[in-house]
């Protein structure tokens, strides 16, 4: 049995500020990418995990096995797995590859035994795994909140497309937040950019998008900057990073300005990927 692992791109995300158990409070507007990893699953005897990249771990770092477990630890199956994955989306990217692979696993088990689940109670569960996996469970446009547990979804009705470029270096998420500065980051305006998002205002979602984390993670990856800036010049009406990074999106309507853009950074040898949102 087969399931698309959708990456995502936050269109805007403001870090509200810090708790004092570490973690931080967010803002942003998610939204998924017609760009996916693949998983495919079968009911065996023993656990099995092969994958096209050869450094994942078969434990519960992997997050594909952290999410099985969790589901196993509610529901008490005795059942194993034979699970082949297929990555396409780069790891510390800022594009929730690990998280997208989790929550194609729990959608995964849940078909394979007819577990009767609710989405709520999916989206609880999928809290114990990884802070953007109740948002990859269900792959729809939503302003989400707390840690990343409260999702608010809503219609997204602003068409453009999309370039992911990301330099060979990534971003550990947890080195981001500990070097984030909340007095020098970006506070941008979230509801502005789920309502021009809403009502196909594209100008407005140009003008709103802006990542508290890029503070931090322009200074541990440079080029992050000089893709953005790149991006600009070749016509790319905005450009942002996703996420803690090193993933920078470009956002147009020109499907000329989108090829040369692609052509421009594949022959400087990074990571190129034209897509769409998935609404």
């Amino acid at each position: 049995m087969r399931e698309n692992a959708y990456a995502k791109v936050n269109l805007s995300l403001d870090v509200v500020s810090r708790k004092e158990n570490g973690y931080h409070e967010l803002s942003m507007i998610m939204v998924p990418l017609y760009f996916y990893d693949i998983l495919t699953m079968e009911i065996a005897l023993e656990m099995s995990f092969v994958s096209n990249i050869k450094y994942l771990t078969k434990d519960e770092n992997n997050t594909v096995i952290k999410a099985i477990e969790v589901l196993r630890n509610e529901y008490k199956f005795q059942e194993n797995f034979n699970i082949s994955l297929t990555k396409h989306i780069p790891t510390q990217a800022g594009l929730a590859g690990g998280s997208a692979d989790a929550a194609a696993a729990m959608r995964l088990v849940k078909r394979l035994l007819k577990l009767n689940i609710s989405d709520s109670k999916m989206i609880d569960l999928a809290k114990l795994v990884g802070a953007d996996v109740p948002f990859c469970i269900m792959n729809k446009p939503a302003m989400v909140s707390g840690i990343g547990e409260k999702l608010d979804f809503f219609k997204l009705n602003t068409d453009f497309n999309i370039l992911l470029v990301k330099p060979k270096k990534g971003i550990s998420t947890k080195i981001a937040f500990s070097q984030l500065d909340l007095n020098l980051c970006d506070h941008p305006d979230v509801n502005a950019m789920k309502n021009s998002l809403i009502n196909n205002d594209y100008e407005g979602v140009i003008k709103n998008l802006k990542n508290s984390l890029e503070q931090p993670s322009l200074l541990l990856v440079p080029q992050i900057k000089e893709i953005k800036e790149d991006m600009l010049k070749l016509g790319m009406d905005g450009a942002l990073m996703s996420g803690s990074g090193s993933t920078v999106f470009g956002i147009t309507r020109d499907l000329d300005i989108l090829e040369k853009a692609n052509t421009y950074f594949r022959e400087k040898k990074f990571f190129v990927r034209k897509t769409v949102v998935k609404k």
